[in-house]
C-alpha cells in the first residue's frame, strides 16, 4: 500500500482543510470533520485501501485496517498538519456543543477504565484457558495432561499463577485506570486499590463464608465495627473509591496551599478515602456488585437458551451503538468468581455473533462480481472470524443491509444452541473461531457445534437471500454510510 497515495486520496474526498481533529484505532482513521456534507462518499466506497466508512457518536470513521491505519495516519497529519490528538482528546472534540446521553456518557467512561486494561485481562485469561486444557481431566482421556505427565506440574503451576494475578489484583489495574479518567493521580488509585487487596484482609472470595462462619475480623474505630474484608477480583467497588479519591485529590489541589499541597494532598486523599472504602463504599458497592452479578446469573439461569438466543440475535446491533464497551466490566465479575458463577455467557454470545457476521460477509465475497467487493469481502469475513468485526459490519454488511440481519438471525440460532448445553467461558480471549480455549474444557465440543451453526446458517441465510441482489455493485448502492438511527429503519426494510 502506497501510504502517501491514500492519505492524498482520503484528504481530498473528505474536502480540502475539512479535518478539524483526527486519531485512530487499531483498524480505523477517526476524523471529526467541519463539514461532513463535503464528503465525496462515492470517492471513499470506490477507493481499494478503504473498507468502509461510517459515522457515530460525531466521528466520521474510515476502515484501512490493521498494521496500516497507523501509516495512513502518520501520512494524513503531515499532509494537512492537523494535531495528532488522542481517541479521547477526538472524544472530547466531537462532543463539544452537544448535549451527551446520559448512558452512553456511562459507557463512554467505563470504556475509557477497561479498553487500556483489557491486554492484561486477555493475556490473564489466555494463560488461565492453558492451565485449563493441562489441568482438567476428561478432555483427552480420564487423566488430565498433567497427570499423564507429571514432568509439566511446575510448568502448569507458574501458567496458573501467571494467569491468576490479574484477577486476583484486578483492583489495582481497575484503580489505577479509572483514577486516571477521573482526574487523579494514577498511582495513588493504584496504592488505594493495593490497600483493598492486602494479604492482611480476608480474601474477597472468602467474605461470604467468613461472615457465615462467624469468623470475621474486626477493626474497632472509635466505636465502630468495620469488617477487615478483601476485595480481590471486585470491580464496581473499585470504581467507587477511584472516583472518590479522584475527586478529593482534585479538592485538595485547589484549597491547600502549593507549598504544602505535594506532601498533604496525597496522604489526606488517601486516608479519607482508606477510611470511607472499608466503613461505608467497600461494603455497599460489594453488595451492588454481587446483585449485579447473581442477577446476571439468574437471568441466564431462568431464561436459558431463550434469553440466550435474544442475546444473540441483539448482539451485532448492539456492537453497533458502542453498548458492548460496558461489557467487560460485567465479565470480569462474572470470571473473578468462576466457582460461584460457572463463567461468563458474555463471550461465547460474542464469538456466536462475530462468526456469523463473517459467514455473511464470506458468502458476500461468493456472490458478488465487483472485484472491490470481493476483496473487502473476503478480507473482512477473515477478520471477523478472528474477532475484528468493524471491516465485516461495517464496510461489507450494513451497507447492503440483508447480510448483517442474516447474521443476527443465524447468531441467535446459534446462541440458542449453546445455551442448551449451557457453554461458559472461564477465561477472556478472542471472541472467535478460536475462542474454543476459552471455554470450560467440557463445553468445548458444543462450542464448537455453535461455531459450525452460527457460520453456515450465516452463510446460507445470506447467498440463498442475497443471490438475486448482488447483481448492483456496492459502489452503486446509496447506503454508504450507515449511523445509529438509521439501523432501526434497515431491519424494518429488511422485514418487509
Amino acid at each position: 500500500m502506497n501510504y502517501r497515495k491514500v492519505a492524498e486520496e482520503i484528504n481530498k474526498a473528505l474536502g480540502e482543510d475539512n479535518i478539524q481533529a483526527a486519531a485512530h484505532c487499531a483498524t480505523r482513521l477517526r476524523l471529526v470533520l467541519r463539514d461532513p456534507s463535503k464528503v465525496d462518499q462515492k470517492a471513499l466506497d470506490t477507493n481499494d485501501s478503504v473498507k468502509g466508512t461510517f459515522e457515530m457518536n460525531g466521528q466520521f470513521q474510515i476502515i484501512i485496517g490493521p498494521g496500516d491505519v497507523d501509516e495512513v495516519y502518520a501520512e494524513l497529519i503531515k499532509l494537512t498538519d492537523v494535531k495528532e490528538a488522542s481517541t479521547e482528546d477526538l472524544k472530547a472534540v466531537a462532543s463539544e456543543g452537544k448535549k451527551q446521553n446520559p448512558i452512553m456518557a456511562f459507557i463512554k467512561v467505563l470504556s475509557d477504565i477497561f479498553v487500556p486494561i483489557i491486554p492484561a485481562l486477555v493475556a490473564g485469561g489466555l494463560l488461565m484457558a492453558i492451565n485449563n486444557v493441562l489441568t482438567s481431566p476428561n478432555l483427552f482421556g480420564a487423566q488430565s495432561v498433567v497427570e499423564m505427565f507429571p514432568n509439566i506440574k511446575d510448568l502448569a503451576s507458574i501458567i496458573n499463577l501467571l494467569a491468576s494475578a490479574p484477577f486476583a489484583f484486578l483492583p489495582i489495574l481497575v484503580g489505577y485506570s479509572a483514577t486516571k479518567r477521573f482526574g487523579g493521580n494514577p498511582y495513588l488509585g493504584a496504592a488505594i486499590a493495593m490497600a483493598m487487596v492486602m494479604p492482611d484482609l480476608i480474601n474477597g472470595y472468602g467474605v461470604a463464608n467468613s461472615v457465615a462462619e462467624g469468623t470475621m475480623p474486626y477493626w474497632n474505630i472509635l466505636g465502630l465495627q468495620v469488617a477487615q474484608a478483601g476485595y480481590q477480583g471486585s470491580v464496581l467497588p473499585v470504581l467507587a473509591v477511584s472516583w472518590i479519591l479522584a475527586n478529593l485529590e482534585k479538592f485538595f489541589h485547589k484549597r491547600i496551599p502549593s507549598v504544602f499541597d505535594f506532601t498533604f494532598t496525597p496522604m489526606l486523599s488517601i486516608i479519607i478515602t482508606g477510611f470511607l472504602t472499608f466503613v461505608l463504599v467497600g461494603p455497599v458497592m460489594r453488595m451492588v456488585s454481587d446483585g449485579v452479578t447473581n442477577g446476571l446469573v439468574w437471568l441466564y439461569e431462568s431464561t436459558g437458551a431463550i434469553g440466550l438466543g435474544v442475546f444473540g440475535l441483539l448482539y451485532s446491533p448492539i456492537v453497533i451503538t458502542g453498548l458492548h464497551q460496558s461489557f467487560p466490566a460485567i465479565e470480569t465479575t462474572l470470571l473473578a468468581d468462576v466457582a460461584r458463577t460457572g463463567g461468563s455467557f458474555i463471550f461465547p454470545v460474542a464469538s456466536m455473533a462475530n462468526i456469523a457476521q463473517g459467514g455473511a460477509a464470506l458468502a458476500v465475497f461468493v456472490m458478488s462480481k465487483d472485484k472491490k467487493q470481493k476483496s473487502l469481502a473476503s478480507s473482512a469475513s477473515v477478520s471477523a472470524l478472528l474477532g475484528i468485526t468493524e471491516p465485516a459490519i461495517f464496510g461489507i454488511n450494513l451497507k447492503l443491509k440483508f447480510p448483517f440481519v442474516c447474521g443476527m438471525i443465524a447468531s441467535g440460532i446459534a446462541c440458542i444452541v449453546i445455551g442448551l448445553f449451557h457453554v461458559l467461558a472461564v477465561a477472556m480471549g478472542p471472541a472467535s473461531v478460536i475462542g474454543f480455549i476459552s471455554i470450560a474444557p467440557k463445553s468445548i465440543p458444543y462450542f464448537m457445534i455453535g461455531v459450525v451453526t452460527s457460520f453456515v446458517l450465516s452463510f446460507v441465510f445470506t447467498y440463498v437471500y442475497g443471490k438475486k441482489r448482488m447483481e448492483v455493485p456496492v459502489a452503486e448502492t446509496e447506503a454508504t454510510v450507515v449511523t445509529n438511527d438509521e439501523f432501526i429503519t434497515t431491519v424494518e426494510a429488511v422485514n418487509k
